[in-house]
């Protein structure tokens, strides 16, 4: 088995493949900005007991991309829904409601019941919407080459030396976004290129957190979809 089968085969948990909307959900991240543009977002984590979401711990800070927010490619349906719609290098993060996969970082192991990815210096993102490996996690030593563009997950910085990949246009569609990740924050006020940055001891606590057999859901939203949408997606009240 090459690395690449290893690396994607991480992408998709069994234990998600069948889960519709949060009714399988057990553990919910939620991501709520002020609008559509803002860069700065609040955080909430909260599990289910019975039929109710309630908040687990206190709220964290967290930054999305320069541009905002944009429609992504979930799990739910966002027809005729309003609002910018995300496309590849548009420097927004994707709004909607998304699995979370693979856990990756610079150490070798990391506690985490996540299934988890050592990024050494092959681990390559494609962000090449032409490619067949495109919104794929890659060890570009490993296959043949069909791209022109990637991202190197192995960085001279701490951004990605805890990360945890956001299954968003997966599986992918051409331009429609890719690479979205949960990483470390450059600064509490500097926005990401497209993905949910925050502190590293709040990285820290989604490794311990999250547990792939209780179905973890991440829903990022502005503040008006969000209660827009609450009680068709059966979201908690915040």
């Amino acid at each position: 088995m090459t690395r690449l089968i290893k690396a994607c085969a991480l992408l998709l948990l069994p234990g998600l493949a069948m889960a519709g909307g949060l009714d399988d959900s057990q553990q919910l991240i939620v991501v709520i900005s002020q609008d559509w543009d803002a860069i700065q977002a609040t955080a909430q984590r909260y599990e289910r007991h019975g039929e109710i979401f309630e908040k687990f711990e206190g709220p964290f800070p967290a930054v999305l991309g320069k541009n905002g927010l944009g429609w992504g490619k979930g799990i739910e349906p966002i027809d005729n829904a309003q609002g910018p719609i995300k496309q590849e290098g548009d420097g927004k993060a994707p709004a909607g409601m998304f699995k979370l996969a693979t856990a990756f970082g610079y150490a070798p192991s990391a506690e985490t019941r996540l299934p988890y990815l050592e990024l050494t210096t092959n681990i390559e993102c494609v962000d090449d919407s032409q490619s067949g490996r495109y919104n794929q996690l890659v060890d570009g030593t490993a296959v043949t080459k069909d791209w022109n563009s990637s991202e190197r997950m192995r960085r001279n910085d701490d951004l990605y030396r805890q990360g945890i990949f956001i299954e968003h246009n997966t599986p992918a569609a051409a331009n429609a976004g890719s690479c979205i990740f949960f990483h470390i924050w450059r600064a509490p006020a500097t926005p990401t290129r497209g993905c949910t940055a925050m502190a590293p001891t709040d990285i820290q606590r989604l490794f311990s957190w999250l547990d792939p057999h209780r179905s973890p859901l991440l829903v990022q939203l502005p503040e008006s979809e969000y209660e827009r949408l609450r009680e068709r997606w059966k979201l908690p009240a915040r």
